[in-house]
């Protein structure tokens, strides 16, 4: 398992800490191995721990009666149990492993004691609560304004930033609903990006052929969220 120390460089939001505030997070934490398909909050559940994926992602999921749609996911870029900054306990939304992998783990009443004498990491984790703001924003519109295969396109992006590989085990169910359509319209839109040459995909698996082309075929959300990540803590 990867050694604390090297796991606190893997996060992006815990990269470069001064090292008495990278030090405290280290000896305050926890590695922990997530498993696909884990469910880690439910909607109004305690939150009882943040998490900060080092090789794993997880989906944010809001669930209506009858239906489920993601419209967050966090991955080694960011973490999950950022209410926790805002000093409340109670998981928004279902929280669901994606990608499995490790993460470090910390308790919620540790961490909120040391973002008190953290005062650099305390600064990036508002700025990451923005960019998620912003995110749950774009997710919204996305879903009502653009077209399925710009959205598959999207989420394929951001599920490859994320996994780190080229082939993803994905099957049209899953991905139906993650976007909150039907399943037919999956098919046709990934039948599109297979046609121009982008994906191929073939019982369950779906494997990035041009990411530039992926890019070029996906809605402007995607550069946008990658544009203001940029822009709020690559300092």
């Amino acid at each position: 398992m990867t050694s604390i120390f090297h796991a606190a460089d893997a996060n992006q939001l815990l990269v470069d800490l001064p090292a008495a505030e990278r030090d405290a997070f280290v000896a305050t934490c926890e590695t922990v191995q997530l498993t696909f398909g884990e469910v880690l909050y439910q909607p109004t559940q305690q939150v009882t721990h943040a998490y900060f994926p080092i090789d794993s992602f997880i989906s944010q999921i809001a669930i209506l009666v009858d239906s489920r749609l993601e419209v967050a996911m966090a991955g080694r870029e960011g973490m999950l149990g950022i209410s926790l900054v805002l000093g409340v306990e109670e998981a928004p939304l279902l929280a669901l492993v994606q990608g499995e992998g490790q993460a470090l783990r910390i308790n919620a009443a540790s961490f909120q004691r040391l973002l008190l004498s953290s005062p650099v990491l305390h600064q990036r984790l508002k700025r990451y609560l923005y960019v998620v703001m912003n995110q749950l924003a774009n997710s919204a519109a996305c879903i009502h304004f653009h077209r399925i295969e710009e959205r598959l396109a999207r989420w394929l992006l951001m599920t490859h930033d994320r996994a780190k590989t080229n082939t993803l085990q994905l099957t049209h169910e899953f991905l139906a609903m993650m976007l909150g359509v039907r399943r037919a319209g999956i098919t046709l839109a990934a039948i599109a990006l297979q046609t121009r040459g982008l994906i191929r995909y073939h019982r369950g698996e779906i494997i990035i052929i041009d990411r530039q082309g992926l890019i070029e075929a996906s809605c402007k959300c995607y550069a946008d969220d990658c544009a203001l990540y940029s822009k709020m803590l690559i300092l």
